[in-house]
């Protein structure tokens, strides 16, 4: 039973550390490199404007559909080092 509850305890610090990180990514992102960094970013060309515009629309999501798919990947790994896997 103890070894249970530690094994689960430890299942969901994993999913904590993991989704802390990607929620750090979708941040930095988002918001760093969409709005904080965009004077920074406005001199470097991409696909007909600057890095900066570009993150604030498409890079921002294609970003976070790459995280949709890193979770999912990484959860399931998750899943298998437990046992839980379908």
């Amino acid at each position: 039973m103890a070894d249970d509850k530690s094994n689960a305890t430890a299942y969901w610090k994993a999913n904590l550390r993991l989704i802390t990180g990607c929620m750090i990514v979708w941040a930095f992102v988002s918001y760093g490199c969409a709005i904080l960094f965009r004077p920074l970013l406005s001199g470097i060309p991409v696909g007909g404007t600057d890095l900066g515009f570009w993150f604030a629309q498409q890079g921002s999501i294609l970003t976070f559909i790459v995280l949709i798919f890193f979770y999912a990947w990484k959860m399931n790994r998750l899943d298998q080092q437990f046992g839980l896997g379908e």
